[in-house]
């Protein structure tokens, strides 16, 4: 079975390879890539569950990216997870207050995107020799707090590479920004907007999608790709930790070979829970996918609904990876729940572009029962963050909590794991009031340790790491000045 990527929204675009997709990043009809077969893992789960993180990583995404030779994944996978996580298990699962947390944030900088962008930039690399590239690859980011880190992380030093960051100046927490302000690595640029999340990723992808640009940039020896989650590259390796969370829990004795059991997953652009829907499309059991949004629940309205509208107002919360109208991978969703009608598929995103919003028809509604929905307010978010710790001493950050109370009802339906996606050490000042009733320190080393103190967990290394390294300037500009500032650090030397 030799599968191949197609766009979202032109039957007739070229199919292209994996690792072409992983260099486009998105389609050219401004499409979203996709498999044009999701596999079926025929391995018995309870073979599955003696491997590896790095050999069921193997396992699972080797049909998806059969263009990589055997030896070619194999050295990615071994180059992505090793000593740069802080556990051998990459992902544990832990459970907590009756039920299951997969840890996804022992990664170097402890939030769940480490487990796509410690791979994707070996990925690239490998398929720019495959594809004879000799143009230099140009990763542009928009991030709501994550990814940004994660990506100049990954592509940090990378030959060949640049990466451009943008990210909303108020809407990430003061870690998270420190976070990027101390990375080092002179291919790395980051730039924060005046503005939110969905405006630096709108505007990345009027730049993708600007034809003049593209032909500017190719005449000087530049091609364009992404390190979000509309990189097919990126979204592919966060199918594995939904098999990997169940193989844990055969191996515990919590379940038994065949049983289902429900993720709950904190909810922005829509790329993780993707992934879940990919992992049960292939065959792993899950009951129900539960898309957990905090108030901004554009989310949980569509699916209770079928109304997707991004005309409403917008919240910077404590879960600023969540606060997001517009979520990006749920175009690919739209194109399942289609039956794969691109044409479909691009109408409904060419109304969100004009008017605002769109309804999915009934048939396609009635095709979202492996997902649930429900979204935490503020109050909700820190009352379940002091639930926890009261429990079993465990300290959260609000993403994770938002999932934990989204996920309550559904605890006694099946084995629940919530997805854990950040350390509560990104979130320090928001953690602490919500343990405390209390205001924390506004500085980030002070706030830090408040926590810690409290929390009695010791600091992760990327937190050490954060606290003796010297920050760049923060530089800030207006979301229409985006595509100014990739052309002076582009074309300016």
């Amino acid at each position: 079975m030799e599968i191949l990527y197609q766009s979202t929204r032109d039957p007739l675009a070229k199919k292209v390879t994996a690792s072409q997709a992983i260099l486009q990043g998105l389609s050219p009809d401004g499409g979203l890539y996709v498999p044009t077969q999701i596999p079926i893992i025929e391995t018995p789960l309870i073979e599955l569950a003696k491997l590896s993180y790095q050999e069921l990583a193997f396992k699972i995404l080797k049909p998806y990216l059969n263009d990589f030779s055997t030896q070619e994944l194999q050295t990615c996978l071994a180059a992505a997870y090793g000593n740069n996580f802080d556990n051998p298990a990459i992902a544990p699962l832990t459970e907590h207050a009756g039920a299951f947390y997969l840890e996804l944030f022992h990664g170097p900088t402890i939030a769940f995107k480490d487990l796509a962008l410690q791979l994707l930039p070996q990925l690239m690399i490998t398929a720019a020799h495959k594809n004879q590239l000799e143009k230099e690859i140009v990763i542009l980011t928009a991030t709501s707090g994550d990814t940004g880190k994660a990506a100049m992380a990954g592509f940090a030093d990378v030959p060949g590479t640049k990466i451009i960051v943008f990210y909303p100046k108020n809407g990430v927490s003061p870690v998270q920004e420190k976070q990027m302000l101390t990375q080092t690595g002179n291919n790395t640029f980051v730039l924060g907007i005046d503005g939110n999340f969905d405006q630096a990723q709108t505007n990345v992808k009027k730049i993708f999608n600007d034809q003049s640009f593209k032909q500017q940039l190719d005449l000087n020896g530049y091609q364009f790709s992404s390190a979000n989650s509309i990189n097919i590259g990126r979204l592919l390796p966060q199918i594995v930790y939904y098999f990997y969370a169940y193989s844990q829990l055969l191996t515990a004795g919590k379940i038994k070979a065949g049983d289902k059991i429900n993720f709950s997953v904190p909810t922005g652009n829509f790329g993780d829970i993707l992934a879940g829907y990919y992992a049960k499309q292939m065959g792993l059991p899950i009951k129900k996918l539960i898309c957990a949004s905090n108030k901004n629940h554009v989310l949980t309205d569509f699916f209770n609904s079928g109304t997707y509208d991004r005309k409403r107002p917008f919240y910077v919360t404590s879960s600023p990876s969540m606060d997001i109208l517009v979520s990006s991978n749920l175009e690919r969703l739209l194109y399942y729940l289609s039956d794969k009608n691109s044409e479909t598929t691009r109408h409904l995103m060419e109304q969100l572009q004009e008017d605002g919003r769109y309804r999915i028809t009934a048939a396609m509604q009635a095709k979202l029962a492996d997902f649930a929905a429900g979204f935490a307010d503020e109050q909700q978010t820190a009352t379940e963050i002091k639930r926890i710790f009261k429990i079993d001493a465990t300290a959260v950050d609000p993403h994770t909590a938002v999932a934990s109370n989204v996920a309550q009802p559904w605890l006694t339906t099946a084995p629940t794991v919530i997805i854990a996606t950040a350390s509560p050490y990104k979130f320090p000042q928001v953690v602490w009031s919500a343990l405390t009733d209390s205001a924390a320190s506004k500085g980030t080393q002070k706030a830090l340790a408040q926590l810690k103190n409290l929390i009695k967990v010791p600091y992760p290394p990327a937190i050490k790491m954060l606290l003796t390294t010297t920050s760049r300037a923060k530089q800030t500009l207006a979301p229409e000045k985006m595509k100014s500032a990739i052309e002076n650090i582009l074309f300016d030397d």
